[in-house]
């Protein structure tokens, strides 16, 4: 009786702790509209812990659908009466129907422990289909499938898009080309990766599928945002079919209130700094560069950076932005900055203040206020730098202003120019000392030839001075400068990119211009052109004028920008002096 009892007992214990196997699929209705989206639920529960799951979820011919987007979550946990390990997993698919009618749902398969479990096949009843060019409108055998990894964002909050190519056929997948990614006035695209992916055999059913591209959305409204399909094009040896992928919805949220009055679209994690990039000490009047750099991650491409605040102690001038960003599947990275051009109104302190910046945090889901950047600079007179400078300094400037002022512009006289040093270097102040000897002894190497030259023009015979018009001809001859050393000396300091002494050589080049014409300034040159070269010829020496001037005080200059000026310089002139 009690070997009876002990079997029972053992029985009931082996029936408790055997593990099973459910896998049901259940849809939110029986019946739809043709606008109706069918929700699948796959539930898999597995009882036990000596189970193991070989395959993913095989899912049935969905050709009669569009898959407008698949979920799945997964959960496990010990049931405290039983001691048994329950695992259940949990799929959702949404389909978009493309035909009306009774429409028969397969099969799911799975295969755990080389037993292939399945669920039984079902009908849905649809009714009205509305025709669509959105999947497959050119070919039955492909279609595009676009999935969207958040469909739960806020504003101007990045997520991230896949789109994958379907076919029963994989010789298809190579045909299929000229991808391009959807437009929408609410929306702002990135393209993340155009790089085709290995092909999955059994992604949908018996369907095989491949990534053709992932792509970045920056929905900047909100509310329900519908994302357009993507289009290619599938190339065959006949003709050259176009298939849309499928639309899909995503849930903008609105940002929180309470945010910051100075708030504008700034999205995700970022840091500001602003900094001083000028070499030289900031004198008065005289540019410096200050850069605000906002770097981070979020919306760094639509979002508005933070300028500079106005104030009366300097100026300000329009920045020029370079960005340095990379857009990857996990978002916007990098940093942008604005150079500014700032000149300072007077000597002292001057504290150079940002814009107040706030962003939101999407992590936190809380407003970060950073407030504003300050960047103190201590600005000098030209007095009081000049004052500054050691006796070797000021003989290095002296030898310089010397050097640069030699009326020759054939002779690279810049190349002698002493830059500033921290230390004393005797060997600077003994070359100084020797080029001030040569120039010294050529002076008055040149003064003895001047005056053996004037003696020997005593001697000869005066000339027929001829008549007024002969004179002023001969004289606007001898006073005529060959223009084209001034040209080689212009490129010579493009190259070295000396911009300061490219545009100091080409007032003396314009002055030395108007001095052979007897024109003092721009306005009477101008008039003169007008009267004597043609209307075309002074419009064009206006045009250059301005160009010259924008170019001289622009922040950053570019080696394009100063080779096309060069060339308009060389242009102007030659017609001139022609």
């Amino acid at each position: 009786m009690q070997s009876r009892i002990t079997y029972i007992l053992f029985l009931f214990i082996s029936v408790i702790s055997y593990g099973q196997v459910n896998l049901t699929v259940t849809p939110d209705k029986t019946s739809y509209s043709g606008k109706d989206v069918v929700n699948l639920s796959i539930v898999l529960e597995i009882e036990g812990s000596e189970y193991s799951q070989q395959t993913k979820l095989r899912l049935p011919d969905f050709s009669k659908f569009n898959l407008i987007g698949t979920g799945s979550v997964s959960n496990g946990f010990v049931d405290p009466e039983t001691n048994t390990v329950i695992s259940q997993s949990i799929t959702r698919l949404a389909l978009e129907p493309k035909q009306k009618g009774k429409v028969k749902i397969g099969s799911f398969l799975i295969t755990i422990n080389n037993k292939i479990y399945k669920t039984e096949p079902f009908d849905i009843i649809i009714k009205d289909v509305e025709k669509k060019a959105a999947v497959a409108s050119a070919s039955k055998d492909v279609y595009l499938n676009m999935e969207i990894e958040d469909r739960d964002v806020y504003q101007d909050q990045a997520t991230i898009a896949v789109l994958k190519v379907y076919s029963k056929n994989m010789d298809n997948f190579r045909r299929v080309k000229n991808i391009h990614l959807p437009k929408q006035d609410d929306l702002d695209v990135y393209p993340v990766s155009f790089a085709k992916s290995e092909i999955d055999p059994s992604d949908n059913g018996n369907m095989a599928s491949q990534v053709l591209a992932v792509f970045m959305l920056f929905p900047n409204e909100a509310g329900y945002v519908e994302i357009p399909g993507v289009s290619a094009s599938v190339n065959s040896y006949s003709n050259k079919n176009k298939i849309v992928s499928n639309k899909v919805k995503i849930n903008v949220k609105k940002l929180p209130e309470g945010s910051p009055e100075y708030f504008k679209n700034a999205v995700g994690n970022f840091n500001v700094s602003v900094a001083n990039i000028s070499k030289e000490k900031a004198e008065v009047k005289k540019p410096i560069n200050v850069v605000v750099k906002v770097s981070g991650e979020g919306n760094l491409k639509n979002m508005e950076l933070p300028k500079i605040a106005e104030s009366p102690d300097y100026e300000i001038f329009a920045p020029k932005i370079t960005s340095h960003v990379t857009v990857g599947t996990t978002g916007m990275k990098g940093e942008i900055s604005a150079n500014y051009l700032i000149i300072p109104n007077k000597a002292g302190e001057i504290t150079i203040k940002t814009e107040q910046f706030a962003f939101f945090d999407p992590s936190s889901k809380e407003y970060v206020d950073l407030g504003q950047e300050i960047l103190a600079v201590n600005t000098f007179s030209h007095d009081q730098i000049m004052e500054s400078r050691t006796t070797v300094e000021k003989v290095n400037e002296y030898t310089n202003n010397f050097l640069e002022t030699v009326n020759t512009p054939v002779l690279k006289t810049t190349s002698f120019k002493v830059k500033e040093k921290s230390k004393f270097h005797w060997n600077i102040l003994l070359t100084n000392i020797t080029i001030l000897s040569g120039l010294f002894i050529a002076y008055l190497l040149f003064i003895t030839w001047q005056k053996k030259r004037k003696r020997a023009k005593e001697i000869i015979p005066s000339k027929h001075l001829g008549s007024v018009a002969e004179t002023e001809n001969e004289i606007r001859e001898n006073l005529k400068t060959d223009l084209n050393d001034y040209f080689s000396y212009l490129e010579n300091l493009k190259d070295n990119e000396d911009y300061e002494k490219f545009f100091q050589t080409f007032e003396e080049l314009d002055n030395e211009v108007k001095r052979q014409y007897s024109q003092s300034s721009m306005e009477d040159f101008r008039s003169f052109l007008e009267s004597n070269k043609g209307s075309a010829i002074a419009e064009e020496y206006r045009v250059l004028s301005q160009k010259i001037q924008i170019e001289k005080y622009a922040p950053v200059k570019s080696p394009e920008g100063m080779e096309e000026l060069l060339k308009a310089i060389v242009n102007l002139y030659s017609k001139i002096s022609k």
